[in-house]
């Protein structure tokens, strides 16, 4: 006997936001790290009964773990800015299954040279690989750009597995004068992520949509404020002249984050939405800081809850080329089983999100292991799920 399946689910979400839920779904088998079968439980019998653990999800709902694409690591789970240990296990608790590095900056004594930017990127980028706190994936190593950086040294980058950068906080004289780096980082393969809005941490500088424009990076960082949002103007020349991804975070601007939201979305453009917390920042540390956003926005811009969880899972994995962050065959076993919390008046977790309650998290599970149960963070969920053979050191209540 091997591997995982989770039976039992009402809903089971895909992650994919042209087709957001899994028709006719009830169960997920998973071997290896890797989800092989969706389906029914009555076609699935024999993996389920070859699985070395079952979780039956006793009527909640089963989704992708979501993913933070705005999460300030540094080096360890630790983070200097708010001096708080073991904050990565605990957005486990948060549903939260993967993040994403926007630039190590929160460093103490941060480099500016091409040789220390490299090597803080290089270092992280190879701690994080052999370290999963609380089970989830730290995708680090985000080399924060800077004027002193040539061709060479992107080329050097890539060769060492370095597939992320953040423009925003090098020491440019004009934001416009990171063209080259920016153009080289996309050369060799690294996703190109870009501050916007307002000036967040001493040193940094506004960048504003004239810049965007000229920059071009693959993804504009927290376009809603991080935490101060663009003018509205110049947020639509973004969204209607770019093909940027549009990062909505929750340490910024709702009132931004809804009328972007609901701009998309009438512009037919949702693809190009993605979620991220932006914390630990100022705004401090978050473990319900993706799944809050997720209920804000489904409950205050009328958009599907099972869309909007996909902006925060699939597109996300989509736009920085990641295994997880879909319920399909293929995509990494990163999931996690959520229900309307206990005492909500609706009757399950999309019912919850539509109305602004932040559903109960009943089980994590990353790379095909039950990471979490009855999640420390969030409410209690009205259904709890159940694991066979038991678990005992996760199955208690908080």
């Amino acid at each position: 006997m091997s591997g995982l399946a989770v039976v039992g689910a009402a809903t089971v979400l895909s992650g994919d936001i042209t087709a957001p839920v899994v028709p006719e779904a009830d169960t997920v088998i998973c071997r290896d790290g890797a989800i092989t079968a969706v389906g029914r439980r009555a076609d699935l019998a024999g993996e389920i009964a070859s699985s070395a653990t079952v979780v039956d999800a006793q009527g909640a709902t089963v989704a992708p773990g979501l993913i933070d694409s705005h999460c300030h690591v540094v080096l360890g789970d630790y983070t200097p800015r708010q001096k708080t240990v073991d904050f990565l296990a605990s957005y486990v608790h948060g549903g939260i299954t993967s993040v994403v590095s926007p630039g190590e900056i929160h460093a103490p004594g941060r480099p500016h040279t091409a040789s220390g930017v490299k090597a803080l990127a290089i270092a992280a980028k190879e701690c994080f690989d052999n370290f999963r706190p609380g089970g989830m994936r730290v995708h680090a190593g985000a080399v924060v750009l800077e004027p002193a950086l040539r061709e060479d040294d992107f080329a050097e980058l890539q060769r060492a597995g370095v597939r992320l950068a953040k423009f925003g906080f090098g020491a440019y004289a004009d934001p416009a004068d990171g063209v080259p780096q920016v153009r080289w980082a996309q050369q060799y393969g690294i996703t190109v992520m870009c501050h916007s809005g307002g000036a967040s941490i001493p040193g940094s500088k506004p960048i504003t949509p004239e810049h965007l424009l000229t920059l071009r990076p693959d993804v504009c960082g927290h376009i809603n404020g991080g935490p101060t949002s663009l003018d509205e103007p110049g947020v639509d020349v973004v969204i209607e002249q770019t093909d940027m991804a549009l990062q909505l975070v929750q340490a910024g601007n709702l009132r931004s984050s809804l009328r972007i939201l609901r701009r998309a979305r009438e512009l037919g453009r949702l693809h190009r939405i993605v979620i991220g917390s932006d914390t630990p920042t100022g705004t401090g540390v978050m473990p319900l800081g993706v799944i809050k956003t997720v209920a804000e926005l489904s409950s205050l811009s009328g958009t599907d809850p099972a869309v909007v969880w996909a902006m925060a899972t699939g597109n996300n994995a989509r736009i920085w080329d990641l295994r997880a962050g879909f319920v399909r065959a293929g995509a990494a076993a990163d999931l996690v089983v959520v229900d309307a919390p206990w005492g909500s008046t609706a009757g399950d977790a999309l019912g919850a999100l539509a109305i602004g309650d932040i559903p109960g998290i009943t089980a994590v599970i990353t790379d095909g292991q039950v990471r979490a149960l009855r999640s420390r963070n969030t409410p209690r969920a009205a259904r709890l799920a159940t694991v066979e053979p038991a678990l005992p050191h996760l199955d208690s209540d908080h």
